[in-house]
């Protein structure tokens, strides 16, 4: 049982980062009809904010220390950061522990506008192009996304720690009930799936029950009626690709204490999640969340030792496997719209 649970709570935790990812990638499709594969590089640029905050708060300058003496007595040169001594100790000492959540006030203006720059400056031009089109520049456009990170920040991933309250582990069991059984998990993923799950139900209920959410869904039905009753949609799909940046980027923040970025952290993600959104029905939000964790908890079990001793290497293809049984037997996927990939 307790290894049952671990496994859950490790599928949901990849399921979150996978839902989070699928759920902007859905966004841009379902609005603007573009297969986005810099998708994944937005998410990447979300955690170097983390890291570039991190270095931020950490940077110092030397003072000298009367208190303390060196073997000759001389007094020693000290590194003091620049958020002590500007906000007293206590102060810079916070900033420095939460950088990693304060990064999320940071994310949000600076990938809404790239976002913004990237659909008005580049994506707008291939809204008619075929989807092999879309596909070949926005992967090319995150290809040189990340080869701009490991320009600046090396090829080697950088730990992010997240504040000293949530390192460790919380015993789960007592959650749930085994007063006997004691299941320890990292308290950081446990915070990690409790921010994807506020932030997906925000991104629905703005879409469910705001007026300027229910014109993006009648939009993404029919853009053209939209269009006609004199609402300028396009400018609110332009939000949308925003907001979909905005969610990519506060995934990659949040996730940065569970795996160090580094420079093709976003390639990862994006194939997989990909393959979430097929799997989910292209254009379908809903299918998207519930493919990510479905596919995640699946992939926490193909990772068991006793599993990939009955099948080896199992964990690295059974995301894959899923999508082909479901693609062959359901071609717009668990949730898609009619028509939607079946042609």
């Amino acid at each position: 049982m307790d290894a049952f649970i671990l496994q859950i709570l490790n599928g949901l935790d990849k399921g979150s980062a996978y839902a989070l990812i699928a759920l902007g990638l859905t966004l841009i499709f379902g609005t603007l009809g573009v297969v986005n594969f810099a998708h994944g590089a937005l998410f990447m640029i979300g955690a170097f904010v983390a890291v570039t905050m991190q270095k931020i708060f950490n940077l110092s300058f030397l003072t000298v220390d009367e208190t303390q003496k060196d073997f000759l007595g001389n007094p020693l040169k000290v590194e003091t950061p620049y958020v002590e001594a500007w906000f007293g100790d206590a102060m810079g000492n916070w900033l420095q522990d939460w950088s990693v959540p304060l990064s999320i006030l940071v994310v949000i203006p600076v990938m809404f506008f790239l976002g913004f720059v990237m659909e008005r400056g580049l994506i707008k031009h291939f809204y008619k192009r075929p989807h092999a089109d879309q596909i070949l520049v926005t992967f090319g456009l995150a290809i040189v996304i990340g080869e701009i990170i490991k320009a600046f920040y090396g090829a080697n991933p950088i730990q992010t720690p997240p504040p000293t309250a949530f390192l460790g582990t919380i015993d789960v069991g007592s959650w749930l009930g085994f007063a006997e059984n004691t299941i320890a998990y990292p308290t950081w993923r446990i915070v990690y799936f409790g921010f994807s799950a506020v932030i997906i139900a925000a991104v629905f209920a703005f879409l469910q029950f705001t007026t300027f959410g229910m014109v993006v869904r009648a939009g993404m039905a029919d853009r053209e009626t939209v269009g006609l009753l004199g609402i300028d949609i396009d400018r609110r799909f332009t939000f949308m690709f925003g907001l979909a940046a905005a969610v990519a980027g506060m995934a990659g923040v949040m996730y940065a204490p569970i795996l160090s970025p580094h420079y093709n952290i976003g390639m990862d993600f994006l194939v997989l999640s990909f393959v979430v959104v097929v799997v989910g029905g292209m254009g379908s939000l809903p299918g998207a969340v519930l493919a990510g964790f479905m596919l995640g908890i699946l992939q926490s079990f193909a990772s068991m030792n006793e599993v990939k001793a009955l099948i080896p290497g199992i964990d690295q293809i059974i995301i894959y496997l899923v999508a082909i049984i479901i693609l062959l037997t359901r071609p717009r996927g668990l949730m898609g719209r009619k028509g939607v990939m079946e042609e």
